[in-house]
């Protein structure tokens, strides 16, 4: 699977499985985070084997590295958005002030999870970026240099 196939894989379990306030709502987002997680170690690692030499076939390691990068936010988004997922889950929401005090948490939680699909786009635009192949061009010429002048000491 290439990272672009693996990036896909990982973003369509995201959106198929919401992330939502009834009893599996932790657990999905804790598979979420485990998910990321191997998906930005596999990035790394391939960034790391595309800097040795010879290894063709992946993208380039900066467009791997860049996606990494957005993964580890998306990562972070989540991890942000498990408090108030937790306090949403755990207490009770029975009186008017109790759905009241949960507004600020259930608004944080929207927003965490908002910026970690946005992470997760701007991982796929960054491995769709098409870096410029290199050209057999003839080598560019030695810039000419005037005539040296020596100081004696």
């Amino acid at each position: 699977m290439t990272p672009l196939d693996a990036l896909d894989a990982v973003t369509a379990d995201v959106r198929d499985h919401p992330v939502t306030l009834d009893g599996t709502g932790l657990f999905t987002a804790m598979r979420h985070i485990d998910l990321l997680c191997h998906l930005t170690a596999r990035m790394a690692a391939d960034t790391e084997y595309q800097l040795a030499p010879n290894n063709a076939g992946l993208p380039p390691a900066t467009t791997l590295a860049a996606s990494a990068g957005q993964l580890g936010q998306a990562i972070a988004h989540y991890t942000q958005a498990l408090t108030p997922l937790i306090t949403l889950t755990a207490a009770r929401q029975d009186t008017l002030q109790q759905k009241l005090d949960a507004l600020g948490h259930h608004s944080s939680l929207r927003i965490h999870l908002q910026e970690a699909g946005r992470a997760l786009a701007a991982a796929r635009t960054a491995m769709e970026v098409q870096q410029p192949r290199a050209t057999a061009s003839p080598p560019a010429p030695a810039p000419q240099h005037g005539p040296t002048v020596r100081r004696r000491a």
